[in-house]
């Protein structure tokens, strides 16, 4: 039987235990693990239990001399296996799978609510992740430390990940400068978006659009986009403006060296006879980009919250993961991502998450079609 991608990408994973106690090789208990989360496992007893009941299959290309690790080996070992080392061998196998040229990278937390432990005082844990567009999957995840917040976790989420030729973008909370300037130098472009939390900076970008729209644009070059959206009932304009002369903001914003474009973008929304108007202002480092792309990107970033956040809520139940102690939540995170990775880009046939889920639980040939899509991916 052909090796599978979750063998070759984390056979290499530092080993937390001791000698004595290592009945059962590391990539045994990673590959039963992300096998019974794939088929529907949300808890130790659980692949503990999925592991017996398809010991004989396991067996096929696993070395089971000892049979199938208990709830405690399972427990034990991903709550002290390193979520660093195991983060980065992550990002090292998916962009095997997939490069991220000219694609969207869209960075954005997420706070996973049930490892909110108020007992003992310790805050739910904050993950940061990166989703690809066009690869449809995740490609890094990193923990946000316990007394800081995101603008500190990109950075290290950015080094991870070969960033080269993607446009990169975040909510307001990751425009920061230097987060700006280390997407150019990593030879990759960003698009982030712009509020009142950058004072002087948002205000000057602000009234530049206030100036121009009362004079219609006519004084200055600009690209603009326009798009009408409607379904069930709600219908939206967007309208884009993009200007790429912006010399004079970065002389009087120098630590934002990379700037070469700034984009307003309206939105009117009707529905059920009411209507909302809307305006953002976003900032990016390309110089050669028109309105149309700048609008895309901008609609482009949801797919983190809908494809990856959203699904992680409804079909993997990661709020309701109640793991407290050790790394094991942050690694049960970790292996949510291996797994709906695996499943978006098993396409033999036309299943949602969840039933490809339970097709997996039952069915041997197609599990193995899931572990091994790495291999046929495009």
């Amino acid at each position: 039987m052909a090796t599978t991608t979750i063998s070759k990408a984390f056979d290499s994973l530092t080993d937390p235990r001791i000698d004595r106690t290592k009945r059962h090789p590391l990539i045994n208990i990673l590959t039963i693990s992300i096998c019974a989360i794939i088929a529907g496992c949300d808890d130790f007893q659980s692949i503990s239990e999925y592991g017996k009941s398809k010991k004989a299959w396991f067996e096929d290309f696993l070395d089971l001399k000892n049979g199938i690790p208990c709830r405690d080996t399972f427990n034990d070992v991903l709550n002290r296996l390193n979520p660093h080392e195991f983060s980065k061998a992550f990002t090292q196998w998916v962009c095997s799978l997939g490069d991220l040229k000219d694609d969207i990278v869209a960075l954005d937390g997420k706070v996973m609510r049930g490892t909110l432990d108020k007992a003992n005082g310790n805050p739910a844990i904050h993950l940061v992740s990166a989703w690809s567009v066009k690869n449809n999957m995740c490609f890094g995840q990193i923990k946000v430390s316990d007394k800081s917040n995101e603008i500190t976790a990109i950075p290290k989420l950015l080094k991870l990940i070969d960033i080269e030729g993607a446009t990169v973008t975040t909510d307001a909370m990751g425009t920061q400068y230097k987060i700006g300037n280390q997407i150019v130098e990593k030879k990759g472009n960003y698009l982030l978006a712009l509020k009142g939390n950058q004072g002087e900076f948002h205000d000057d970008i602000k009234l530049y659009f206030d100036s121009h729209l009362q004079d219609g644009f006519t004084e200055i070059k600009q690209s603009v986009f326009s798009h009408v959206n409607g379904d069930h009932g709600r219908i939206e304009t967007r309208k884009v403006w993009l200007i790429s002369n912006v010399e004079w903001l970065v002389e009087s914003h120098p630590r934002w060296k990379s700037l070469r474009g700034i984009a307003m973008i309206e939105s009117w929304r009707e529905m059920n006879g009411k209507e909302t108007y809307e305006r953002r202002y976003y900032i990016t480092s390309h110089h050669d980009k028109s309105a149309e792309f700048i609008a895309k990107a901008i609609r482009s970033h949801w797919h983190v919250e809908n494809k990856l956040h959203w699904q992680l809520d409804v079909s993997f139940n990661e709020d309701y993961n109640r793991l407290r102690s050790g790394n094991a939540a942050e690694n049960f995170a970790l292996m949510n991502k291996i797994a709906l990775n695996l499943l978006k880009n098993e396409k033999s046939i036309r299943l949602g998450v969840k039933n490809k889920r339970l097709k997996s639980g039952w069915d041997n040939d197609y599990m193995l079609k899931v572990l091994t899509v790495g291999l046929t991916i495009g």
